[in-house]
């Protein structure tokens, strides 16, 4: 007889069943499936010390049970002293039974050792049925020796499904066992890594606020007297012009010239003429 992993049985006697009646498949074919899980683990600073990839293949073949892989660099990239074609990162990719094992391993006996765990995030999916999780610490697998161990690093776990859409690939992990955060769990995850960043935040105290020196009293501010009002101008005489003034006291002073009747007139001048 054969050996089944357990997931894989499950999968086959009730999993598919429940994903026909929730999503109404016409045919079995149509349900969607795991089909591969990648492991992989960047290691940047392989560049300047090559056994750390080593160290790398050696956790990541303990972790899947199968022979790890380097991944080397595509291209020059002078920033970062990196050649093409040196061993940048790490990784695997399990099909079949190993995949199962691995699935099984990871959700029964990893997860629940990581700390402070409330679930994995939904905000992982690609759009096209695919997940991606990242772990910060590769000593929630029992299978490494922390005495052995020279660095605490992460990794990425790709799930790759046949699913169409996200919902359909949620659902098939959610019932392979995967435990998915709810969206109200996950806001109150936020909330409360958020208050406990304040909390923890150190007080910075304020510094002594220097002394203010004395204020120096102002000198008293003298008024100005006010100014004299100016007198006012006075009215200049209208200028009466000399010519016609002194006519005016001539005709007031000389006595009014009588007048000489014309017959008289004529005889004086008469007179005047003979003389």
């Amino acid at each position: 007889m054969s050996y089944i992993p357990r997931l894989k049985k499950e999968y086959k006697s009730n999993v598919v069943a429940r994903l026909i009646k929730e999503f109404s498949y016409d045919n079995i074919m149509q349900v969607p499936k795991l089909e591969k899980i990648v492991i992989s683990k960047g290691v940047g600073s392989a560049v300047n010390d090559k056994k750390l990839i080593d160290h790398a293949i050696n956790e990541i073949t303990e972790i899947s049970g199968q022979k790890a892989i380097a991944t080397i660099s595509k291209k020059d990239v002078a920033s970062f002293k990196l050649r093409k074609g040196m061993p940048v990162g790490v990784k695997v990719t399990l099909r079949g039974e190993r995949m199962y094992e691995f699935l099984d391993r990871f959700v029964t006996t990893a997860l629940p050792r990581v700390r402070d765990f409330n679930g994995v995030k939904s905000t992982g999916f690609d759009g096209r049925g695919n997940y991606n999780l990242g772990i910060t610490e590769q000593i929630i697998f029992p299978e490494i020796n922390i005495d052995k161990i020279n660095k605490i690093s992460g990794m990425d776990i790709t799930f790759v499904t046949s699913a169409k859409t996200d919902t359909e690939a949620m659902q098939l992990l959610s019932e392979l066992g995967l435990p998915f955060k709810k969206k109200n769990d996950e806001n109150k995850h936020t909330l409360d890594n958020k208050t406990k960043e304040v909390e923890e935040a150190p007080v910075v105290e304020e510094a002594p606020a220097a002394e203010e020196a004395p204020v120096v009293e102002e000198a008293p501010v003298v008024e100005e007297a006010p100014a004299a009002e100016e007198a006012p101008a006075a009215e200049e005489a209208p200028v009466v012009e000399a010519s016609a003034a002194e006519e005016a006291l001539d005709a007031e002073e000389a006595p009014a010239a009588e007048e000489i009747p014309e017959g008289e007139l004529n005889e004086e001048e008469e007179n005047n003429k003979e003389n």
